[in-house]
Protein backbone atom coordinates (compact mmCIF):
# COMPACT_ATOMS: atom_id res chain seq x y z
CA UNK A 1 0.00 0.00 0.00
CA UNK A 2 2.75 2.23 0.90
CA UNK A 3 4.35 1.67 -2.45
CA UNK A 4 1.44 2.45 -4.53
CA UNK A 5 0.92 5.72 -2.55
CA UNK A 6 5.04 7.01 -3.42
CA UNK A 7 4.27 5.64 -7.31
CA UNK A 8 0.95 7.94 -7.19
CA UNK A 9 2.86 10.56 -5.61
CA UNK A 10 5.65 10.42 -7.93
CA UNK A 11 3.38 10.23 -11.12
CA UNK A 12 0.99 13.10 -9.69
CA UNK A 13 2.72 16.02 -10.26
CA UNK A 14 3.94 15.04 -13.97
CA UNK A 15 0.57 14.55 -15.10
CA UNK A 16 -0.50 17.45 -13.82
CA UNK A 17 2.11 19.10 -15.76
CA UNK A 18 0.71 18.14 -18.78
CA UNK A 19 -1.66 20.16 -21.03
CA UNK A 20 -5.07 19.82 -23.02
CA UNK A 21 -7.83 21.74 -24.17
CA UNK A 22 -9.93 21.62 -21.06
CA UNK A 23 -6.90 23.59 -19.17
CA UNK A 24 -7.59 26.69 -21.47
CA UNK A 25 -10.31 29.24 -20.96
CA UNK A 26 -13.86 28.50 -23.15
CA UNK A 27 -13.89 31.82 -23.93
CA UNK A 28 -11.59 33.80 -25.91
CA UNK A 29 -8.78 35.23 -22.99
CA UNK A 30 -8.25 39.00 -22.98
CA UNK A 31 -4.27 38.77 -23.31
CA UNK A 32 -2.81 38.68 -26.25
CA UNK A 33 0.24 36.14 -24.39
CA UNK A 34 -1.27 33.27 -22.32
CA UNK A 35 2.42 32.32 -20.88
CA UNK A 36 1.03 29.01 -19.30
CA UNK A 37 4.41 27.53 -19.22
CA UNK A 38 5.71 30.36 -17.81
CA UNK A 39 8.82 30.99 -20.10
CA UNK A 40 8.82 34.54 -20.46
CA UNK A 41 9.98 37.44 -18.45
CA UNK A 42 7.96 40.00 -18.16
CA UNK A 43 9.86 42.05 -20.47
CA UNK A 44 9.70 39.61 -22.89
CA UNK A 45 5.89 39.06 -22.88
CA UNK A 46 5.40 43.06 -22.87
CA UNK A 47 7.27 43.11 -26.38
CA UNK A 48 5.56 40.25 -27.83
CA UNK A 49 2.20 40.98 -26.57
CA UNK A 50 2.46 44.91 -28.38
CA UNK A 51 3.39 43.14 -31.22
CA UNK A 52 0.91 40.37 -31.55
CA UNK A 53 -1.71 43.43 -31.25
CA UNK A 54 -0.03 45.56 -33.87
CA UNK A 55 -2.11 42.62 -36.29
CA UNK A 56 -5.45 43.77 -35.14
CA UNK A 57 -4.29 46.51 -37.63
CA UNK A 58 -3.98 43.87 -40.39
CA UNK A 59 -7.78 42.26 -39.10
CA UNK A 60 -6.11 39.41 -37.64
CA UNK A 61 -6.71 38.71 -33.85
CA UNK A 62 -2.98 37.04 -33.03
CA UNK A 63 -2.12 35.32 -30.07
CA UNK A 64 1.01 33.29 -28.55
CA UNK A 65 0.39 30.39 -26.32
CA UNK A 66 2.84 28.43 -24.30
CA UNK A 67 2.40 25.15 -22.38
CA UNK A 68 4.86 23.24 -20.86
CA UNK A 69 4.14 19.51 -22.75
CA UNK A 70 0.90 18.17 -23.84
CA UNK A 71 -1.63 15.68 -22.95
CA UNK A 72 -0.76 12.07 -24.03
CA UNK A 73 -1.64 11.73 -27.84
CA UNK A 74 -2.09 15.41 -28.41
CA UNK A 75 0.03 17.30 -31.08
CA UNK A 76 0.73 20.75 -30.40
CA UNK A 77 -0.78 21.45 -33.88
CA UNK A 78 -4.19 19.11 -33.04
CA UNK A 79 -4.45 21.51 -29.88
CA UNK A 80 -4.02 24.51 -31.81
CA UNK A 81 -6.97 23.61 -34.32
CA UNK A 82 -9.15 22.56 -30.95
CA UNK A 83 -8.26 26.02 -29.45
CA UNK A 84 -8.93 27.52 -33.20
CA UNK A 85 -12.67 25.75 -32.51
CA UNK A 86 -13.05 26.82 -29.06
CA UNK A 87 -12.31 30.62 -29.39
CA UNK A 88 -13.57 31.57 -32.78
CA UNK A 89 -15.82 34.73 -32.12
CA UNK A 90 -18.54 34.66 -35.19
CA UNK A 91 -19.04 38.03 -33.63
CA UNK A 92 -15.64 39.01 -34.50
CA UNK A 93 -14.78 39.86 -38.42
CA UNK A 94 -11.10 39.36 -37.22
CA UNK A 95 -9.00 36.19 -38.24
CA UNK A 96 -7.61 34.06 -35.50
CA UNK A 97 -4.08 33.65 -35.40
CA UNK A 98 -2.50 31.25 -32.78
CA UNK A 99 1.19 30.94 -32.18
CA UNK A 100 2.12 27.73 -30.25
CA UNK A 101 4.94 26.83 -28.15
CA UNK A 102 6.25 23.37 -25.95
CA UNK A 103 8.24 24.12 -23.70
CA UNK A 104 9.50 20.26 -23.06
CA UNK A 105 10.35 19.86 -26.71
CA UNK A 106 11.07 22.95 -27.73
CA UNK A 107 8.64 22.64 -30.64
CA UNK A 108 6.41 25.06 -32.30
CA UNK A 109 3.06 25.15 -33.77
CA UNK A 110 0.92 28.18 -35.68
CA UNK A 111 -2.74 27.72 -36.89
CA UNK A 112 -4.85 30.11 -38.37
CA UNK A 113 -8.87 30.50 -39.00
CA UNK A 114 -10.19 29.54 -42.51
CA UNK A 115 -10.67 33.29 -42.69
CA UNK A 116 -7.01 33.26 -43.10
CA UNK A 117 -6.03 30.62 -45.09
CA UNK A 118 -5.98 32.56 -48.00
CA UNK A 119 -3.56 34.77 -47.31
CA UNK A 120 -1.77 32.34 -45.02
CA UNK A 121 -1.55 28.96 -46.45
CA UNK A 122 -0.74 25.81 -43.79
CA UNK A 123 2.33 25.28 -45.93
CA UNK A 124 3.76 28.97 -44.62
CA UNK A 125 2.18 28.28 -41.47
CA UNK A 126 4.18 24.85 -41.28
CA UNK A 127 7.15 26.22 -42.57
CA UNK A 128 7.17 29.36 -40.13
CA UNK A 129 6.58 27.26 -36.82
CA UNK A 130 9.34 24.18 -37.92
CA UNK A 131 12.02 26.65 -39.36
CA UNK A 132 11.59 30.12 -38.98
CA UNK A 133 10.44 29.24 -34.59
CA UNK A 134 12.53 26.08 -34.71
CA UNK A 135 15.79 27.55 -34.61
CA UNK A 136 16.08 30.16 -32.00
CA UNK A 137 13.98 27.26 -29.53
CA UNK A 138 16.59 24.52 -30.53
CA UNK A 139 19.54 26.96 -30.07
CA UNK A 140 18.98 27.63 -26.22
CA UNK A 141 14.75 28.17 -25.95
CA UNK A 142 15.09 31.96 -27.04
CA UNK A 143 11.17 31.95 -27.33
CA UNK A 144 11.06 35.51 -27.16
CA UNK A 145 12.96 35.59 -30.18
CA UNK A 146 11.26 32.55 -31.73
CA UNK A 147 7.85 35.01 -31.56
CA UNK A 148 8.83 37.75 -32.88
CA UNK A 149 10.36 36.36 -36.09
CA UNK A 150 7.65 34.70 -36.32
CA UNK A 151 5.06 37.39 -36.49
CA UNK A 152 7.74 39.17 -38.39
CA UNK A 153 7.52 36.95 -41.58
CA UNK A 154 3.77 36.79 -41.41
CA UNK A 155 3.49 40.14 -41.04
CA UNK A 156 5.34 40.60 -44.64
CA UNK A 157 2.73 38.20 -46.05
CA UNK A 158 -0.23 39.94 -44.69
CA UNK A 159 0.99 43.52 -45.71
CA UNK A 160 0.80 41.81 -49.32
CA UNK A 161 5.24 41.20 -49.54
CA UNK A 162 6.65 37.98 -50.54
CA UNK A 163 7.15 35.25 -48.34
CA UNK A 164 10.90 36.05 -47.12
CA UNK A 165 11.35 32.26 -45.91
CA UNK A 166 13.10 30.74 -43.02
CA UNK A 167 16.29 32.55 -41.04
CA UNK A 168 19.26 30.93 -42.98
CA UNK A 169 21.38 28.93 -41.48
CA UNK A 170 24.76 30.74 -40.76
CA UNK A 171 28.07 28.12 -40.76
CA UNK A 172 29.69 28.31 -37.70
CA UNK A 173 33.61 28.53 -38.15
CA UNK A 174 35.31 26.20 -35.93
CA UNK A 175 37.13 27.73 -33.02
CA UNK A 176 40.69 28.04 -33.07
CA UNK A 177 42.56 26.44 -30.44
CA UNK A 178 46.16 25.44 -29.43
CA UNK A 179 45.34 22.24 -27.96
CA UNK A 180 45.97 19.31 -30.25
CA UNK A 181 43.50 17.42 -31.50
CA UNK A 182 43.32 13.60 -31.03
CA UNK A 183 44.43 13.22 -34.64
CA UNK A 184 46.93 15.60 -34.18
CA UNK A 185 48.50 13.95 -30.99
CA UNK A 186 48.21 10.22 -32.63
CA UNK A 187 50.13 11.95 -35.60
CA UNK A 188 52.59 13.72 -33.55
CA UNK A 189 53.35 10.51 -32.01
CA UNK A 190 53.16 8.25 -34.39
CA UNK A 191 56.32 10.66 -36.35
CA UNK A 192 58.11 11.02 -33.04
CA UNK A 193 58.07 6.77 -32.87
CA UNK A 194 59.70 6.98 -36.86
CA UNK A 195 62.04 8.88 -35.67
CA UNK A 196 63.35 7.02 -32.74
CA UNK A 197 63.31 3.65 -34.34
CA UNK A 198 65.43 5.71 -37.52
CA UNK A 199 68.39 6.65 -34.85
CA UNK A 200 67.64 3.41 -33.10
CA UNK A 201 68.44 1.39 -36.20
CA UNK A 202 71.17 3.81 -37.45
CA UNK A 203 73.30 4.05 -34.02
CA UNK A 204 73.04 0.16 -32.84
CA UNK A 205 75.06 -1.13 -36.09
CA UNK A 206 77.45 1.85 -35.91
CA UNK A 207 78.06 0.46 -31.86
CA UNK A 208 78.13 -2.50 -33.00
CA UNK A 209 80.71 -2.74 -35.52
CA UNK A 210 82.88 -0.49 -33.49
CA UNK A 211 82.58 -2.48 -30.24
CA UNK A 212 83.91 -5.72 -32.75
CA UNK A 213 86.17 -3.98 -34.11
CA UNK A 214 88.37 -3.17 -31.15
Amino acid sequence: MAAALVLTSLIAPSAALATGLADFPVQRPSSHVIDSADVLSRAASGDVNQRLEQFSELGVDARLVTLRRLDYGVSLETLGEELLQQWQDEASRDGLLLLLIEAQNNSAAVVASPALLEQLPSTLLSSTAISTMGLPLREGSRYRQASLDALSRLEVVLNGGEDPGPPQLVERMPVETNIPTKEETESSNAFLWVVVLLVVGTLVPMITWWVFSR
